[in-house]
């Protein structure tokens, strides 16, 4: 598969997505937006992949929009059209993508993340960096506001105070303050933050990967749950479902056998029937 503006490569059943337009910093623009909606797309119907890895290329993750063609060309829609409210800002389009993966994310940060640079990495599901590198929530120094539905996002990740601080004084920090906050997971030297983002997805990707997709998603969505017992129904459906399941059998087998588990079961074809359970409310009550 080829894309403009990222590169897409598989390996040991990890995709790496880089963004790579290294020349720009690896600038925003709305065609990385497709590439990367495109890649998400393919990672998710491919079975051989267990965990993804977003990154860029040269100096640079991302430094936020693409302002060279003004501000009036730079905020349109996710569809390049004038009407945004309709079509919604391409930071949040990635952002939503990213959500609904069916496979594992990690963010690599290996140098600038500003904007949407930034934003689009809240909905992955593990973010590491590069020491003292910047990054910023810009917007409203630009005299816009923050996007990437990064209001429903950051505070869920660094509590309200920290994500207002950020926003509100648009000032860059770096990854050090990043990862007191909880925003990061941990902080690599740069030659070796590919191979630690690479061990971690292997680990996920070692295990069940039906499991590994329900779970991502419940561990998300219960996070607007009204009450626990929201998220027992959903524990007790899957319990029962993936119990009886040819990947729980394997996984039984493996731990009395002392060995490594072969999950045989695909996300292509073995989900749930409950999942996706959010497209129907009263499916739990």
């Amino acid at each position: 598969m080829k894309f403009e503006t990222i590169l897409y490569e598989v390996q040991d059943e990890v995709l790496t997505i880089t963004l790579n337009r290294p020349e720009k910093l690896n600038a925003w623009t709305r065609q990385m937006l497709q590439d990367l909606l495109a890649a998400f797309d393919s990672a998710d119907a491919d079975d051989g992949i267990g965990a993804i890895i977003l990154t860029g290329a040269g100096r640079a993750f991302c430094a936020g929009a693409d302002l060279s063609a003004g501000g009036g060309q730079t905020f349109k829609g996710a569809g390049g059209q004038p009407n945004i409210e309709e079509l919604g800002d391409s930071g949040g389009a990635a952002s939503r993508r990213i959500f609904r993966s069916l496979k594992p994310v990690i963010a690599a940060f290996n140098g600038p993340a500003v904007g949407v640079g930034l934003t689009l990495t809240f909905a992955a599901d593990v973010r590491i960096a590069a020491p003292n590198i910047k990054m910023g929530l810009v917007f409203s120094a630009r005299g816009i506001i923050a996007e990437g539905a990064s209001s429903w996002f950051l505070p869920r990740l660094v509590g309200m105070s920290k994500s207002l601080e950020w926003a509100m004084s648009a000032r860059i920090f770096r990854s050090e303050e990043a990862l007191e906050a909880g925003l990061i997971r941990s902080i690599h030297e740069l030659d070796d933050l590919l191979t630690a983002a690479h061990k971690l997805a292997r680990e996920f990707a070692a295990n069940s990967r039906v499991s590994n997709a329900v779970i991502r998603q419940m561990f998300w969505r219960m996070q607007g749950a009204e009450d626990p017992i929201i998220a027992h129904r959903l524990d007790t459906k899957g319990m029962v479902q993936r119990g009886a399941s040819a990947d729980a059998t394997e996984g039984t087998t493996a731990f009395l056998e002392k060995r490594a588990a072969k999950f045989p079961d695909k996300v292509s074809q073995d989900m749930p029937d409950f999942f996706p359970w959010w497209e129907e409310p009263k499916f739990l009550e």
